[in-house]
C-alpha cells in the first residue's frame, strides 16, 4: 500500500477532451483531488467528456489564479513540463505528499506557478505528447516509484 496522498490539477487547459482525459487519469490512480487553474472549460463540457464522473467521486476544485490556491502543508507541487533544467521523470524519487500540475496544450506551466514546484520534472520524450498522455505516464511512474506492488511472471521468476 503507497502511503501519503496527492492531486492533480491543470492550467489553462483548452481542450475539454484533453481535462477530461487528466481528470479520468488521476481518479484511475486514486488522486485526493483534482483541480484546475484559469478561465478553464465550462463544467457542462467537463461532465460531457469526464467518462468516470471524477467530480461525483474525488473534489474537484476551481481557481481563477494562483493567488487562491492553497497547497496542503508539508506537500510538494510538481510541474511537468518538457522544458529546460526540468528533472528527468526516470530519476526523480516522487514525494509521498504531491500536488502534480500539468500546463496548457500548446504552451508552458504560467512563470508563476513554476516558480512555485518544488521541482519541475519532464518525461524524457523527444517532444511534448498529449497532456492525458503525459498524466498517465507521470502517475504510473509514482506508482512504481512508491511501490506499487510486487512483479510476477515471466522474467521474475529467480534462476536457478
Amino acid at each position: 500500500m503507497i502511503r501519503g496522498y496527492f492531486g492533480v490539477g491543470v492550467e489553462n487547459l483548452s481542450k475539454a477532451h484533453n481535462a477530461g482525459a487528466v481528470y479520468r487519469t488521476a481518479h484511475a490512480f486514486g488522486a485526493d483531488f483534482v483541480f484546475a487553474f484559469g478561465e478553464g472549460l465550462p463544467r457542462r463540457l467537463l461532465e460531457q467528456v469526464d467518462t468516470s464522473k471524477v467530480g461525483r467521486h474525488v473534489p474537484f476544485y476551481r481557481y481563477q489564479g494562483w493567488e487562491e490556491f492553497v497547497l496542503p502543508e508539508g506537500c510538494a507541487l510538481v510541474g511537468v513540463e518538457l522544458c529546460e533544467g526540468a528533472r528527468d521523470l526516470t530519476k526523480f524519487l516522487h514525494p509521498k505528499r504531491a500536488v502534480y500540475i500539468f500546463g496548457p496544450e500548446r504552451g508552458d506551466l504560467s512563470a508563476q506557478v513554476r516558480g512555485q514546484c518544488r521541482a519541475v520534472v519532464r518525461i524524457p520524450t523527444r517532444f511534448c505528447v498529449n497532456v492525458g498522455i503525459a498524466a498517465a505516464v507521470v502517475l504510473y511512474d509514482r506508482l512504481l516509484c512508491l511501490g506499487g506492488g510486487t512483479r510476477t511472471g515471466i522474467g521474475a521468476e529467480k534462476e536457478s
